[in-house]
């Protein structure tokens, strides 16, 4: 699937939309989807590397695209905006990196304005029996652990006050992901071949895990 045209399809984000980029990382998609839609967007990432990076991106756009983009670093548990700032929040491959996931919703729903829509992926756990070799090779890898399912993730979105718009697994396109990012690990050089023989492995195993059930990836939309 071409993610970033289905979220925004989900989020209804057009040109009037304040959006605020959860883990925006070097700022690329945040900027993509400024000048794509004409909206305004806000990135944050925990890394002032990347916010930095991000920021001088920005200063390398047009001056109209300039204006509608802003980044900062900031921490998802603790947004430095007030209540009700953004009308859309667009977050992607974030929320799993944060172990307080609580703080991270909270948050979420206090900076959406009433009426406003969030959007976001994030990997789950479909079932809680993980095997030593997906816990390796997954869950270690990613310094990743979480207690949602597809459908308790539903729940903890409802019970912060959330209106479950929409929600999609989307596991089957993890696997895919993974199996092409193995097939494009290269094979020749010696100087790195054990770490990328190691990575390529992974990549396999992460695969085979969501035939399994071990691991998994949910696109949601909620509304508040």
């Amino acid at each position: 699937i071409n993610l970033n045209r289905v979220m925004i399809a989900e989020g209804k984000i057009d040109s009037s939309a304040k959006v605020l980029d959860i883990g925006c990382g070097n700022g690329t998609t945040a900027i993509w989807l400024c000048k794509e839609q004409g909206c305004h967007v806000t990135g944050i990432d925990l890394s002032g590397v990347r916010a930095n990076n991000a920021a001088e991106d920005r200063a390398r756009q047009a001056a109209d695209v300039q204006a509608r983009l802003h980044f900062e670093k900031a921490s998802a548990t603790e947004l430095p905006f007030a209540d009700g700032s953004f009308s859309r929040l667009w977050s992607q491959a974030t929320f799993y990196h944060v172990p307080d996931k609580d703080s991270v919703l909270n948050e979420a729903y206090r900076v959406l304005e009433a009426g406003g829509i969030m959007v976001f992926d994030d990997l789950i756990k479909p079932q809680p029996n993980i095997s030593p070799d997906t816990q390796k090779h997954v869950y270690e890898r990613l310094l990743y652990d979480t207690d949602f399912s597809f459908d308790s993730y539903q729940d903890a979105l409802k019970s912060k006050g959330f209106k479950v718009l929409h929600a999609r697994d989307i596991s089957d396109h993890l696997k895919t992901s993974y199996l092409k990012l193995a097939d494009r690990v290269p094979t020749d050089g010696k100087e790195h071949a054990e770490h990328y023989k190691e990575l390529a492995e992974s990549y396999r195993r992460t695969a085979a895990a969501v035939d399994t059930k071990e691991v998994g990836w949910g696109l949601f939309v909620c509304q508040k």
